[in-house]
Parts: structure tokens; C-alpha cells; sequence
């Protein structure tokens, strides 16, 4: 309104009656554009209620999220104990426990069931994450760690992640960006596992210092290789060391945890991002080290 009053007075005052029409053109457009943007903001809401935002957002994310994972897990007709395994380990990861818990397996169980619509929750997802980008994409690599939980992307899970994907607005390019560097990723943590299993099954048996000897037996970085490291970071073997550090910062920047938190993110999964960060700094010393 004050963009109307405004334009129409200095219109009249400029060009008369002509530049009065033309003043109230420019102000409408002027309060269009405010308003548009205001209300991108938030509006009002935004100042009065910017803690109760954070909390829908956050319990949106968190809600549409076990819901998709339920819907991929039962892509295949039936959801198999690894899903459930790996749904109830997620939880596990973020700590989830009595009416927190609950909700996250209220949320997954619809997602099974056949009147789910993921067309409809996806949107909705979509519509109030809208321009954060880093947690759109988090949200997608969640559901692809799902369906890669029992270590194979079958066709119908694929296909659904595909759905998704389009859904929230990124490209085929991107999403098979994504789709190979979490599977570099899925590797990583295997292989890490074993690694770790190895060294427990052969504590007590050697150390760092061999008894009597004085050697020192290096570390072996988990078993990672220089193209593992570099397809983690999504990268090829002919990446230069500015290739390198160019991705590194940026998969820094969208996994921080602090920033997905304050967009939305639920502080229960603060420890997925924290682990891809981990993951990613990793493979950057790594290759650090080996260059």
C-alpha cells in the first residue's frame, strides 16, 4: 500500500496527472514484489514466531522423512529385515528413544501402507523447504541410504529415488552425482567396519610397538585408496589438487551441521551430518597425505 501512496505523490509531483498514474503503476508493482518477499520470509509470523518456525520445519523434516524411507522400504512389496534393521539403526544414530521414537516409527509405518501418497508428502516437503538446497539434498541421500541399506539398489527402489528426486527439483545429472558418491560412501563406512574388526580380533596380539622389537607399525588410513577417497568427494581419478580442494570445501559446506540445524534440520539427526562430515574430511586428509 505505502509503495502506491508513495509512487502516486511523487508521480503528481514530477508529471501531474500522467505522472501520478504512472507512480501508482510503479508502486503496486513495488508492493507486489514486497510482499512476495515478505512473505517468502515468513511475513509477520517470522518476526514474532521465528523459534516456532524452526520447530515445524524441523518436525516436518523429520516426520516426511521416516515416511519416504517406509514408502522405499516396501517398494519391493514387502519390507525386509534389513529396512527394518536399518530404520531402526538410524534411530539408534540419532537417539532416538520413548514418544521421539515412537513418532519416527508411526512415520515409517505410513509410509507402507498403500494409501500413502508420496506425490503429495514430497511436495509438501518441497514447497517448505523451498531454496535450501543443502537440506533438500541431505533429505534425498537419507532415502538413498535406506535403499542401500542391505548393500543393493534393486530396480523399484531406484526407480522411487528417481521419482523423488525429480520431485524435490533436481536433475537426472545431480541425482546420479549423489547416487555415486554415496555409494563411495557406503563403501567407506564397510570398509571401515572391517577394518576395525580387524584390529579387534588382533588386539593383544601385536601393537604399535612390537614387544621387544621397538617397531612401529603404521596405520593404514582404514584401507582407503587414492579412488576411493576421490569418489567419496565425487570426483574422478584425473582430478587436480584444486579439484580436489574446490569439492572438499563445498560437501563441507552443505553437510555442516550447525547451518542444516538452524535451516530445519532436526538436532536429532545433527549426528547424520556430523558423520558425512567426518567421512569427507577423511578422504580430504587422505589425499592431503598421499599427493
Amino acid at each position: 500500500m505505502w509503495g502506491k501512496i508513495l509512487g502516486a505523490c511523487f508521480g503528481f509531483m514530477f508529471g501531474r496527472i500522467i505522472g501520478l498514474f504512472i507512480g501508482l503503476y510503479l508502486g503496486h508493482m513495488f508492493d507486489k514484489s514486497l510482499k512476495q518477499n515478505f512473505d517468502k520470509a515468513g511475513g509477520f509470523s517470522s518476526l514474532f514466531n521465528g523459534d516456532d518456525d524452526i520447530d515445524q520445519r524441523q518436525a516436518l523434516f523429520f516426520t516426511s522423512c521416516f515416511a519416504v524411507m517406509g514408502h522405499i522400504a516396501k517398494s519391493n512389496g514387502r519390507v525386509s529385515e534389513t529396512h527394518i534393521r536399518a530404520a531402526s539403526l538410524f534411530m539408534d544414530e540419532m537417539g532416538l528413544t520413548g514418544e521421539n521414537r515412537k513418532e519416527a516409527q508411526d512415520a515409517f509405518k505410513a509410509g507402507k501402507e498403500a494409501d500413502f501418497s508420496l506425490k503429495e508428502t514430497v511436495y509438501d516437503f518441497k514447497e517448505r523447504f523451498a531454496r535450501r538446497h543443502d537440506l533438500i539434498q541431505l533429505f534425498l541421500e537419507i532415502q538413498i541410504q535406506m535403499a542401500f541399506s542391505d548393500g543393493v539398489l534393486a530396480a523399484q527402489e531406484k526407480e522411487l529415488l528417481q521419482e523423488v528426486s525429480k520431485q524435490l527439483g533436481i536433475s537426472k545429472t545431480h541425482f546420479a552425482f549423489v547416487l555415486k558418491r554415496y555409494q563411495a560412501e557406503f563403501n567407506f563406512r564397510q570398509q571401515q567396519q572391517r577394518y576395525h574388526q580387524q584390529q579387534q580380533r588382533q588386539q593383544g596380539q601385536s601393537s604399535s610397538y612390537r614387544e621387544g622389537s621397538g617397531h612401529h607399525v603404521p596405520p593404514n588410513n582404514n584401507g582407503m585408496n587414492r579412488t576411493q577417497a576421490l569418489a567419496l568427494l565425487g570426483l574422478n581419478n584425473e582430478a587436480s589438487a584444486r579439484d580436489i580442494k574446490v569439492a572438499y570445501r563445498k560437501l563441507m559446506a552443505q553437510h555442516h551441521p550447525d547451518k542444516l540445524v538452524s535451516q530445519g534440520l532436526p538436532k536429532h539427526m545433527m549426528e547424520l551430518a556430523v558423520k558425512k562430515s567426518q567421512d569427507i574430511q577423511s578422504a580430504y586428509e587422505f589425499l592431503k597425505k598421499t599427493a
